[in-house]
């Protein structure tokens, strides 16, 4: 199997240049048999990899310690679940599958767009085999998958006690799926800038590709932030982390693009403005993939130093290069036909919109980026602090918010007074409302009470949305309330979607607020037989156990959980010994949750005579992180959902 699989990565090279010169010669000579060829090598490739892919598996489940990435990331006591999503856990296994990924999306491309797109799609099969050509390159000269040791260990050293997390097994492919659908539009823009065909036809073929690669891209920040909050043991799911923000900048420029095209396709406007918002998604999702496999920046979910860096940079470098020298080249045939009638209208919103989040972008990329510029500069290097992200982007995401309750409420156009005393003085009634009773209830602080208030903002303003057009469309038809409100989003799929998507946007506010702004952290040190409280919990320290399993030592701590003198949970946090790493114990947290708040408990450490330190934190709303992340999803999934007449065609 090691053999098919060596040999399968360097047909598939060969055949990912094959294919991208014979789609450009089909093209140059006008010859539609080399271009057919071009495309029958995308099935070829996907066969190619998935059979070097089934064999790094088989190489895993049979604990083929011979190979050197089976014996980093296994071992013979690992959970054969575990072993299994062990292929995705280093450098090697995480670039086979981008490139896996992407054989399979072009095979989907090419199948998708077998009788339309004709001048393009020569131009889309050789920038997609041209990007997997560069994968291929670094799984057959800088990490193979399938390099050997000269002996053969008796065991593997074990995957890392951190990545041993159901978090973590959907987290990256989840993450890579994102990355990888971005590929696609940037691949159609690509093609539309040399082939001239420069009207919004490419936008239309690729915006399921777009919300596709947007919902994957949400879901695997949400469930990484989840990894971190159960496995990282500090109390918290983000901490603008270098990898963090990695993934974090692709999605702040997706979600403008998501938001501008629609200006290109109803207004013919922001023609180059969307070129450049696509160009920029791509190339940082290559510089997220980057930062993770290079070990440029330190990084609890970084992979170490590595010798990829050069190559990376070499090919961010040409694709940016050769995607705005394109552009520039086009600037003219891009100009847009139409320009704003207004500064307060809703065009001009959705522009506020893009430039907030590209702002936001920006100051995330210096701040990433800091270490190695400072040491450019100055030769040392230097890293920024959560704060300088917090205090930058904390303002520019409550204007963001507000945005987002704002933009359904004002016309296209211009908006008239009467337009904005007639739409807003609701939302804002019953916003301000809420603000005197958050007040009223005891909260403070200037930045927490805006998120909150701008929350209830959005939340009115899209809640009337649904309730005018359910009422609308129930006076037309004589529809019963549900119905016409189910058959409003049937009809209307990714505007609605669209709002379910901000309502999940909302929820992930309040959660961040709530758990950020209004966090009870305590430390003690208790004897077994104490007790010890914090908000309204009452925690006894009964006792702790210490026990072996096959892998590791295990010491837990046994702490029933009381409120108004009633027990309502045992919670159990441990420190686990790995008996694979010298390293120091791995923190398991223990967590009692419900709709309003968190306890979250660590065990700090264990001295003499069972005395325990414990850290404990109360993390207010930190659910509806979790909450928004779903229903985004879904709005995303709505948004997506094809009509039953495209189906059936």
């Amino acid at each position: 199997m090691v053999s098919i699989g060596e040999f399968s990565i360097h047909l598939a090279f060969f055949l990912a240049a094959y294919g991208a010169v014979a789609a450009i010669v089909g093209v140059v000579l006008k010859e539609e048999r080399f271009v057919k060829s071009a495309e029958y090598t995308g099935y070829a490739l996907l066969l190619l990899l998935t059979v070097t892919s089934a064999a790094l598996i088989h190489a895993f489940v049979t604990r083929n310690f011979e190979i050197q990435y089976v014996y980093h990331y296994s071992d013979k006591a690992l959970d054969m679940f575990y072993t299994v999503s062990a292929f995705w856990a280093g450098q090697e296994g995480s670039i086979l599958l981008w490139a896996w990924l992407l054989a399979l999306f072009t095979v989907i491309t090419v199948a998708q767009n077998r009788h339309k797109h004709q001048e393009m799609m020569p131009y889309i099969i050789s920038v997609l085999m041209i990007t997997m050509i560069f994968f291929l390159t670094i799984m057959t000269f800088v990490t193979p998958p399938f390099a050997t040791f000269h002996f053969k260990p008796e065991d593997g050293a074990g995957l890392n006690p951190l990545l041993q997390n159901l978090g973590m097994i959907w987290h990256p492919p989840t993450l890579y799926l994102g990355y990888v659908g971005f590929t696609i539009p940037f691949a159609f823009a690509l093609a539309a800038l040399i082939s001239g065909q420069l009207d919004d036809a490419w936008i239309r073929s690729t915006r399921r590709w777009t919300l596709f690669a947007w919902l994957f891209l949400t879901a695997g920040i949400v469930l990484g932030g989840q990894w971190a909050y159960v496995e990282l043991g500090w109390g918290g799911y983000w901490a603008w982390d270098p990898v963090e923000n990695a993934s974090f900048m692709p999605w702040l420029t997706g979600t403008a693009y998501l938001h501008s095209v629609m200006l290109q396709e109803k207004k013919d406007m922001l023609k180059i403005w969307n070129m450049v918002l696509i160009i920029l998604t791509f190339t940082l999702c290559i510089f997220g993939t980057f930062i993770t496999r290079s070990g440029i920046i330190g990084s609890v979910h970084s992979f170490g130093e590595s010798s990829l860096g050069p190559f990376f940079i070499t090919y961010l470098v040409i694709a940016l290069s050769v995607s705005f020298g394109l552009l520039i080249q086009r600037r003219k045939e891009l100009e847009s036909s139409n320009e704003l009638d207004s500064l307060l209208s809703r065009e001009s919103t959705f522009l506020y919109n893009n430039l907030i989040l590209v702002a936001m972008c920006l100051v995330v990329f210096i701040g990433t980026c800091w270490p190695f510029i400072s040491e450019a500069a100055r030769g040392t290097k230097a890293t920024v602090t959560a704060a300088y992200f917090d205090k930058i982007n904390v303002p520019i995401g409550l204007a963001l918010l507000a945005l987002m309750g704002i933009c359904p409420l004002i016309s296209w156009r211009r908006a008239s007074v009467s337009n904005l005393k007639r739409n807003f003085i609701i939302p804002t009634a019953i916003s301000l409302l809420g603000l005197a009773g958050l007040i009223g209830y005891g909260l403070r602080g200037f930045y927490p009470l805006m998120s909150l208030t701008f929350c209830i903002f959005v939340a009115v303003a899209i809640t009337m949305e649904f309730v005018r057009g359910t009422t609308a469309r129930r006076k037309i038809t004589r529809e019963n309330y549900l119905l016409a409100f189910w058959r409003l989003i049937g009809k209307n799929k990714r505007r609605y979607g669209g709002y379910v998507v901000h309502i999940g946007v909302v929820l992930t506010f309040l959660g961040i607020t709530g758990s950020s702004a209004y966090k009870v952290e305590k430390e003690v040190t208790v004897s077994p037989g104490e007790s010890f409280t914090i908000g309204d919990y009452t925690l006894k320290y009964e006792k702790y156990s210490s026990y072996p399993t096959q892998s590791k030592i295990v010491t837990a701590a046994i702490l029933p959980v009381f409120k108004d003198g009633k027990k309502i949970d045992i919670l159990t946090p441990e420190k686990n010994l790995h008996f694979k790493s010298s390293e120091q114990p791995v923190t398991e947290v223990s967590i009692h949750w419900n709709w309003c708040e968190d306890l979250y408990i660590i065990l700090a450490g264990f001295m003499g005579d069972g005395l325990a330190t414990f850290k404990v934190y109360i993390n207010p709303m930190v659910v509806w992180l979790w909450v928004g992340g779903i229903v985004m999803a879904i709005g995303s999934v709505i948004a997506i959902w094809p009509d039953k007449k495209k189906r059936q065609g």
